[in-house]
């Protein structure tokens, strides 16, 4: 049987660990087994980097927890080596980036997942990291908005390069001699 200090120690661990799983919007776990520290070193700078929670974790503390918040389904792949990824702001970052690291490496598993408080499955999760970036989006999005208002702003440059908007009623009036040319010559044709 446990010491009261020791199992105090590991009830602290599941509530911070069900609460940080409660206040983020996807996360992943990973069979981390077989990863040499260089390694783990670079995925962890690159995951905090995209602002994403990454730690080691026993799988009973982790089973307490997704218990405790009502996350049920995640018991058969609660085995081995286990690490969980958080994060609270982008819903493909640590899919992408752990994916990427587990197609790289052999011994680096994704064993699932979950979105908004749901369980996904490694084809979910293979999906999610095919998506490109939060920034991409917002910058496809952004250029999606800005395509007309570029489209006349340059017209309005064209009619400011040409003279003013003077000098485009003055041409109206005032046909100039190519026009006036190719009229005579297209009946010509006729």
């Amino acid at each position: 049987m446990p010491s009261t200090v020791v199992l105090e120690k590991k009830q602290a661990q599941v509530a911070a660990l069900a609460e940080r799983i409660k206040g983020s919007i996807a996360g992943v776990i990973v069979d981390y087994k077989g990863i040499n520290v260089e390694d783990d070193t670079k995925l962890r700078k690159e995951l905090r980097e995209a602002g994403v929670e990454y730690t080691v974790i026993k799988n009973s503390i982790l089973k307490r927890a997704a218990d405790e918040i009502g996350l049920d389904g995640l018991d058969p792949i609660l085995e081995g080596t286990t690490a969980i990824a958080t994060c609270t702001d982008d819903y493909v970052a640590s899919a992408r980036i752990l994916q990427k690291y587990a197609d790289a490496h052999d011994n680096f598993n994704v064993k699932s997942g979950y979105l908004d408080g749901e369980i996904i499955d490694i084809e979910k999760i293979q999906s999610l990291a095919k998506l490109p970036s939060r920034e991409v989006l917002l910058a496809t999005v952004c250029s999606v908005f800005n395509a007309p208002i570029a489209a006349f702003a340059r017209g309005v440059q064209a009619i400011v390069d040409k003279g003013g908007v003077e000098a485009c009623e003055a041409d109206k009036k005032n046909p100039s001699e190519d026009s006036a040319e190719a009229a005579p010559s297209e009946e010509k044709a006729e």
